[in-house]
């Protein structure tokens, strides 16, 4: 598949994105399939204060030579004289035998088995459940193993809305998700949420949880992805007129309008947000 030249409408977000496959290139040789950008960037709605979300596609899991390189490159990238993007980067490196669909089986890399008591540095401490792939989280500058990206949701994302840097149309490479298997997972994501107590010490933390079930509700109703800014927006006329406060003063946070999303989160709002998340289990369980 053709790639774009010129992939994002921000030409230092342009140049990292150069920069890190020209590192992966010269990191992975034969060993690189592909290299995706995945999530707003694909879906929509970026801004310029968005993660760029990418993903690359390898024939086999990295090998420890392969791995010490990207190691280097990921610090390096920090380096480039783009103040935002430099570290705006978030994502993973899939085996394409595991990205082709979700499975809990092979649970581990060959020769990592996790103990036990593996906690997932990119998912909060949860345990292992499926393949981690090596895993840059936004603003890191090390890979770490994690199953952050080995989703359902990811899948999607990638399949029906990447965005090709390098390699063959990700059809090619992932089955289809079908809206079963979409709603299954998020429809868990949102028990999981709630049972960590969501933590909202900031009104970004507490604008980000109306945003998630927004969007689980969202792709539960139409079995497909969206943005956050489209799901809140038809989740303002779908859902009970009563949280509509709510969801509009979460929309109304822009990323980037670091002042206000640094704030104390108002403990009135805190507890609206956890009610709204009881609110839309209730509502996708009635589905």
């Amino acid at each position: 598949m053709q790639p774009d030249a010129s992939p994002t409408p921000y030409p230092e977000l342009n140049m990292v994105l150069a920069a890190l496959l020209d590192g992966v290139r010269a990191a992975l040789g034969d060993n690189l399939i592909g290299l995706y950008l995945q999530g707003s960037f694909a879906v929509g709605d970026f801004t310029p204060w968005s993660d760029c979300d990418f993903i690359v596609v390898t024939r086999e899991d990295l090998t420890r030579e392969q791995l010490a390189a990207l190691q280097r490159l990921h610090p390096s990238i920090h380096d480039l004289p783009a103040p935002y993007w430099h570290n705006g980067l978030e994502g993973s490196y899939a085996p394409a035998a595991i990205l082709r669909r979700w499975s809990t089986e092979p649970r581990d890399p060959p020769g990592e088995p996790r103990a036990d008591d593996w906690a997932d540095p990119g998912l909060s401490g949860s345990p292992a459940v499926a393949y981690p792939f090596w895993y840059l989280d936004h603003g890191a500058r090390t890979l770490v193993r994690s199953e952050h990206d080995n989703t359902q949701v990811v899948r999607w994302c990638l399949r029906e809305r990447g965005v090709v840097l390098h390699g063959p149309d990700p059809k090619e490479l992932i089955d289809p998700v079908t809206p079963a298997m979409l709603r299954a997972e998020v429809r868990g994501t949102m028990d999981k949420a709630l049972a960590t107590g969501m933590p909202m010490p900031m009104v970004a933390w507490q604008a980000f949880y109306v945003g998630l079930y927004c969007r689980i509700l969202h792709a539960i109703a139409m079995g497909e992805v969206t943005s956050k800014k489209k799901a809140m927006a038809w989740a303002l006329d779908a859902l009970d007129p009563r949280w509509r406060g709510l969801i509009a003063r979460a929309a109304a946070l822009k990323k980037g309008d670091e002042a206000t999303a640094a704030l104390p989160a108002d403990p009135g709002e805190v507890a609206a947000t956890r009610d709204f998340a009881r609110y839309c289990i209730g509502f996708a369980d009635r589905a």
